[in-house]
C-alpha cells in the first residue's frame, strides 16, 4: 500500500483529533497535507508543528492571525475563510479527505473534493442529510470512494464486504439511548444542558453529545444510511443498545444477520476507513465477552423523543425536508447548549421549522444551500418568538 496524502476537515475535534492518533501509528502509509479547524488556535498549531501539513485552513478570524503568527517561517501555508477550504480540497497532492467538521458547513468542501477526484472518508453525517442524492451522484460521476467513518455506518460497510451479489433485506442500526434513556416526557421538561452531555458510552463534541441525548443524532443517521446503502426508509431500523457493543446489523434476504462489534472506540472505524480494503494490526484493546455477559436491546420511544420520528418523517417526505430537518436542528441545539430554549422544545421547534419551510422535490446545490439559510432563519425566528411570551 503507497503513502495515502490526507488532508482532515476539523482536525481539532474529537474525530480528527482520533485520526491523527491513528495517522501516528503508521508513518510508512500516511501523510498529513492538509489540516483544518475553527476556533482551537493552540491545538492546531501543535498539530501543525507536529505533522507538518503543506497548508492549513482556519475559520475563526482571531484564531487564523494566531496560527498565522506561530507558524510563520515553517513552511506551512495558511489560509483563513469558507473560499480557501473549498480550493485547500482540491490540491494535487491529496488521495483522501476526512471530513470531521460537525454541521452543514462541511457540504460545500465535500462537493468541490468530489469534484476533484477525492476519495471522501465521511465523519460529517449532515452533508449526506442534507444533500444525499446530490452528492450520491457525484459520487459515482467522479468515480470516488465514500467511506464511512461514524461507528454504525461502519459496521453496516464491514458487515457488508463480500455480500455485493446479496440484496439487503434491512439493516439496524444501535444507538446507546443516551443519558435520558426511560425517561417519559415529564421528566425531560426540566433537564439541563449539563446533564445532556453526560454522553454514557462515547467521548463527542458537545453537538453531536446533544444529538444523542434527543436522538437526533440517531435520525440523521437513519437518512445518512439511506444514502450510503442506497436504502428506503422502512429498511432502516434503530434499536436501543445500552453498551454499545454491537455497532449495527445486516439482515439478509434470507433472514441471516451480521453484526459488527468491538469496545466503543472511534480510532477503529477511523483506521478502517482510511486502510479500506485492508485490516492494519494495532494494540487497541480487544473486546471480552465475559466483560459484558448481558447485552440488552429496546425500542426507541418515538413518542418521547420526538426527533427520531421527524428524522424518519422527513426522510419519507425527500426533496428538501431533511435539508430542513437538519438545519432547525443545528440551530436549536445552539440555542440549547445556550440556555435559550429547553430539551423538549428543540423538537416542537424543529417540527413546526418543517411545515413552514416549502417543500422542494428536485434540488441543485444552490438550492441545498438556500433552504439550509431558509430553516435556519425560520427556526431562529420561532425561538426568538417562544422567548418574547
Amino acid at each position: 500500500m503507497s503513502k495515502r496524502k490526507l488532508a482532515i476537515l476539523g482536525s481539532t475535534g474529537s474525530v480528527g483529533t482520533q485520526t491523527l492518533e491513528v495517522v501516528e501509528l503508521y508513518p510508512d502509509h500516511f501523510s498529513i497535507t492538509v489540516l483544518t479547524a475553527g476556533k482551537n488556535a493552540d491545538l492546531l498549531i501543535q498539530q501543525a508543528l507536529k505533522f507538518k501539513p503543506s497548508a492549513i485552513v482556519v475559520s475563526d478570524k482571531s484564531a487564523y492571525e494566531k496560527v498565522k503568527d506561530a507558524l510563520e517561517g515553517k513552511g506551512i501555508e495558511v489560509n483563513f475563510g469558507e473560499e480557501a477550504l473549498i480550493d485547500v480540497v482540491q490540491r494535487d497532492d491529496i488521495d483522501i479527505v476526512l471530513t470531521a467538521v460537525v454541521g452543514a458547513v462541511g457540504l460545500k468542501p465535500t462537493v468541490a473534493a468530489i469534484e476533484a477526484g477525492k476519495d471522501i472518508a465521511l465523519a460529517n453525517k449532515e452533508t449526506l442529510v442534507v444533500a444525499g442524492e446530490l452528492i450520491t451522484n457525484l459520487i459515482e460521476k467522479n468515480n470516488v470512494k465514500l467511506l464511512p467513518v461514524d461507528s454504525e455506518h461502519s459496521a453496516i460497510f464491514q458487515c457488508l464486504a463480500g455480500e455485493e451479489e446479496n440484496p439487503i433485506e434491512k439493516i439496524i442500526l444501535t444507538a446507546s439511548g443516551g443519558p435520558f434513556r426511560g425517561m417519559s416526557r415529564n421528566d425531560l421538561v426540566s433537564v439541563t444542558k449539563v446533564e445532556a452531555l453526560k454522553h454514557p458510552n462515547w467521548s463527542m463534541g458537545a453537538k453531536i453529545t446533544i444529538d444523542s441525548a434527543s436522538l437526533m443524532n440517531k435520525g440523521l443517521e437513519v437518512i445518512e444510511a439511506k444514502w450510503l446503502f442506497g436504502l428506503e426508509a422502512d429498511q432502516v431500523d434503530v434499536i436501543i443498545h445500552r453498551q454499545s457493543i454491537v455497532h449495527s446489523l445486516v439482515q439478509f434476504e434470507d433472514g441471516s444477520l451480521k453484526a459488527q462489534m468491538g469496545l466503543p472506540d472511534m480510532k477503529l472505524p477511523i483506521q478502517y476507513a482510511l486502510t479500506y480494503p485492508k485490516r492494519f494490526k494495532n494494540d487497541f484493546p480487544r473486546f471480552n465477552f465475559l466483560d459484558y455477559p448481558t447485552l440488552t436491546f429496546e425500542q426507541p420511544d418515538m413518542e418521547v423523543f420526538k426527533n427520531l420520528k421527524l428524522a424518519y418523517q422527513a426522510l419519507e417526505a425527500g426533496g428538501n425536508a431533511p435539508c430542513v430537518l437538519n438545519g432547525a436542528n443545528e440551530v436549536v441545539v445552539e440555542a440549547f447548549l445556550n440556555d435559550q430554549v429547553g430539551f423538549l422544545e428543540m423538537s416542537d421547534i424543529i417540527e413546526e421549522t418543517l411545515c413552514q419551510v416549502k417543500s422542494q422535490k428536485t434540488l441543485s446545490l444552490e438550492d441545498y444551500l438556500q433552504y439550509d439559510l431558509e430553516s435556519r432563519t425560520v427556526a431562529r425566528s420561532l425561538i426568538d418568538r417562544n422567548n418574547k411570551k
